[in-house]
């Protein structure tokens, strides 16, 4: 399946998605917004969470936007790319173009590749990819989210089973599943730090108290 692509598309998808991954909307919210750098607050996360210690709720609508749409967009491209191939050779490019904006996410090039945890970018890339796993996965989200009130726990058990969605129960492309699980495993990667406090007991609850989620 990969022959069925020339080199020049495939390196097109891997540039292209990595640079518009990169591309640091809550750096850039938070400047333009008059909020200072991101960086510099609470846990110095470039991430929608993060921009809403700011206290400024617009602020982080546009991150959160920004990093979900940069990887729909990739993969919408890459999609435009292969309109006339087949879906597997489509899925692949998609998931090449979509995998590669994740990583510029994650690892920023204009931030000394120190980027966000990836949830956002993680629901935005494969809601464009597969969006029944993408909708599946959100609503698992919402549910872990309403039952234990803790986010981070939420997006874990999202990432987790949006593999076996895309594998087993919406039966879509290999690539895609593959997809799914390569940005999973990168974003129990990243949430390491809350996987120690969730063991201990100490991960902060949405709508807890300010000091707490310090």
């Amino acid at each position: 399946m990969l022959e069925s692509l020339s080199p020049a598309l495939i390196a097109a998808a891997v540039i292209g998605g990595y640079l518009l991954g990169s591309i640091p909307f809550g750096v850039i919210a938070t400047r333009l917004g008059g909020a200072g750098d991101v960086r510099n607050i609470g846990s110095g996360n470039i991430g929608a969470t993060n921009v809403l210690r700011t206290g400024r709720k617009d602020l982080a609508a546009i991150t959160l936007l920004g990093d979900g749409g940069k990887g729909a967009v990739a993969v919408l491209i890459a999609w435009l790319a292969t309109r006339e191939s087949t879906k597997d050779v489509q899925a692949l490019l998609t998931s090449i173009a979509a995998a590669s904006a994740f990583l510029g996410h994650l690892f920023p090039v204009w931030l000394k590749f120190k980027g966000g945890k990836g949830v956002a970018t993680f629901f935005g890339t494969l809601l464009a990819a597969a969006w029944p796993v993408g909708i599946a996965a959100g609503a698992t989200w919402i549910i872990m989210a309403f039952l234990f009130r803790i986010s981070s726990l939420a997006a874990l058990t999202a990432v987790a089973i949006a593999p076996i969605y895309a594998a087993f129960v919406f039966d879509r492309p290999l690539p895609i599943a593959w997809l799914a699980l390569f940005m999973a495993v990168l974003v129990y990667f990243r949430h390491a730090e809350n996987i120690r406090r969730l063991l201990k007991g100490e991960e902060p609850r949405i709508g807890g108290d300010k000091k707490d989620a310090a």
